[in-house]
């Protein structure tokens, strides 16, 4: 719908650029949120952010780089789980598996507060007609193709997702 129509819904564009999990909310909730108030949304996936399109996710999330990051326990008395674990970035970086362990600890408590998983979001968002837009030349550049993502979504271009974005009301890089 254009723009110059007073009664076409809101438009939501937004850039996936990365394919981590804690990457990969992001844009899955805005865009499933803004498909629940009836916008039009869409999503283009950009370099990491384009794995996210695989039918199968394997994502992780890395401590290391990611300060900010809390460590916390998603089990045991409130008390302990409500203790921030600070952890260095020698011990991140230089522990074998630790990468899988504040996945599986991210993932539980996501899980535990009764947050979707990503592929839920994803399939919400399918269901509600996002526009997921997987980049072309990423796909050129990493040697993917197009049978490698899910059915849903198109292929295309920065000029298909700029048209689209053209006439947003919201434009986000998350």
């Amino acid at each position: 719908m254009s723009k110059s129509d007073p009664n076409a819904p809101k438009r939501l564009a937004l850039i996936a650029s990365k394919g981590t999990l804690d990457w990969a909310y992001p844009p899955f909730i805005l865009a499933s949120a803004a498909g629940a108030m009836g916008w039009e949304v869409g999503i283009f996936f950009t370099f990491y952010g384009l794995t996210l399109l695989k039918p199968k996710l394997d994502i992780h999330v890395s401590a290391l780089g990611n300060p900010a990051m809390p460590m916390k326990m998603p089990f045991g008395p409130e008390s302990f789980q409500n203790i921030n674990w600070p952890m260095p970035n020698i011990l991140m970086a230089n522990m074998p598996g630790f990468e899988n362990v504040a996945t599986g600890l991210m993932k539980q408590t996501f899980e535990n507060k009764g947050v979707a998983s990503v592929e839920e979001l994803r399939q919400a968002c399918v269901d509600m007609d996002v526009r997921m837009i997987g980049c072309q030349m990423t796909m050129d550049v990493f040697g993917f193709k197009r049978e490698e993502f899910i059915k849903e979504c198109e292929i295309g271009g920065a000029a298909t997702f700029l048209e689209f974005a053209s006439e947003a009301d919201v434009s986000l890089f998350v």
